[in-house]
């Protein structure tokens, strides 16, 4: 049964008759009564708050240097240290935290739409646009995404790292088309389709009120999954200096920063990395609950 058919059988309102939980209702529902639902929502929901309310606290801006204070430990007047530079090391383990989770989510938020689009266009026309769409999915699959991201780190300066997430979403995409194009081929034959065709509605009206929307579990998992995966390509890319380019700040920069000074400065070091581990696990967690609760079955099948 297609979404919009369980979504017509659920909300019938008959007299005398309570109206049925619609299906994202269901869902969520599922999804906090998970444990690691609850736990991971509640770690993402504390690393965002961290990150952009923080800030709000702090005695410094992530651009100030206070140069009566070099590597100094964790105090009252700098409550996560300092680096060499002087900077406040919450201020700019923040606005690392910052940069790191939109670049993540701007990259896997695209990347699921690039997949959708893709895919969907290619399962729906078959034909030479699914061999085109194919040949370009099979080859950006081949190419070598991190050498290709580091010769082109020049061109990530400051205030150009939008182009940064663009091209990082450009490598996230390309399995999970194959996926949503194997799932049209088989929902383009469901009479919820055959009728949309028979009435006349357009093939692109089908594919994105249709087909697309049938998709949606596969979709918000895969989005929530790829915000991990751009997170760490990120932290990665940054660590070689690759990524969000200076007098910008990263977690993956400030990673590479501290891992000079950990042995005598352990607060340079492990402040970002500590933050990075608890995102990334928390991102997991949402994404591995949110896969139980659109489909249960893989849960009792594991």
């Amino acid at each position: 049964m297609s979404i919009a058919e369980e979504e017509f059988a659920e909300q019938r309102d008959d007299i005398g008759r309570i109206k049925a939980p619609s299906r994202m209702r269901v869902v969520a529902g599922r999804f906090f009564r998970s444990t690691q639902g609850r736990i991971g929502f509640a770690l993402l929901a504390l690393m965002f708050l961290l990150a952009f309310a923080g800030p709000l606290f702090g005695a410094w801006a992530y651009t100030d240097k206070d140069f009566t204070a070099f590597l100094s430990p964790p105090s009252a007047t700098h409550w996560w240290g300092t680096l060499q530079t002087g900077a406040d090391v919450y201020a700019v383990t923040l606005r690392g935290m910052q940069k790191s989770l939109i670049v993540g989510l701007l990259a896997a938020l695209i990347g699921t739409t690039l997949a959708a689009t893709v895919g969907a266009f290619a399962g729906y026309f078959l034909g030479w646009t699914d061999r085109t769409l194919m040949w370009v999915t099979d080859l950006l699959l081949v190419l070598p995404a991190f050498l290709i991201l580091a010769i082109m780190s020049p061109l990530f300066a400051e205030g150009q790292w939008l182009l940064f997430v663009l091209m990082l979403a450009l490598f996230l995409w390309m399995v999970t088309s194959k996926v949503v194009r194997s799932m049209t081929i088989s929902l383009k034959e469901r009479e919820f389709v055959h009728a949309a065709r028979f009435m006349g509605v357009t093939p692109m009206k089908i594919i994105f009120r249709h087909i697309i929307p049938n998709m949606s579990s596969l979709l918000v998992v895969d989005a929530t999954l790829s915000v991990s995966a751009a997170i760490l390509t990120e932290t990665s890319l940054s660590y070689f200096g690759f990524g969000i380019q200076p007098p910008d700040v990263s977690l993956g920069s400030l990673i590479a920063d501290g891992a000079k000074t950990a042995i005598y400065a352990p607060w340079t070091f492990w402040f970002s990395a500590g933050l990075l581990i608890v995102t990334v696990l928390a991102v997991n967690l949402v994404g591995d609950a949110l896969r139980d609760a659109f489909d249960p079955a893989s849960k009792r099948s594991s």
